[in-house]
């Protein structure tokens, strides 16, 4: 299985409020898609292991400009929720995704949806590989 990191939003992952993520480089990422969610997958020091939060699966997935967060309307409001961040404003989360992922607000990026599996706790995703998440 696969894993997406979740390092910005371990807490909102492990209170399923966090239901969409944008990645860079996720162009390959298909409804039905299940992946293993983790704290950090990739940049482990020796010793540490992969903690894992849950088992997703991908609902839908759409490439679209970081920057249509900040249209007028309810959208980025309601987009930046769903991400897992409800009292931070559209433009701050841009700024902190491009900061975070070395981008521009103008880049296009992977809008990807996804529902928790039953039985997501850090036992049931185990079986894991390498580690894939951004």
């Amino acid at each position: 299985m696969r894993l997406m990191s979740f390092k910005l939003t371990t807490d909102a992952v492990r209170q399923r409020s966090k239901t969409v993520t944008r990645r860079r480089g996720w162009a390959t990422a298909k409804p039905g898609d299940i992946y293993g969610a983790v704290v950090q997958g990739q940049g482990l020091k020796k010793g540490q292991t992969v903690e894992r939060l849950a088992r997703i699966r991908v609902v839908d997935v759409r490439a679209e400009r970081l920057d249509a967060l900040l249209a007028p309307g309810d959208y980025g409001r309601d987009e930046v929720r769903l991400e897992g961040f409800p009292l931070m404003t559209p433009a701050d989360f841009v700024a902190m995704f491009c900061l975070a992922n070395g981008c521009r607000p103008d880049a296009v990026v992977q809008r990807i949806q996804f529902d928790y599996l039953e039985g997501g706790s850090d036992e049931a995703a185990a079986t894991a590989g390498p580690g894939a998440g951004l």
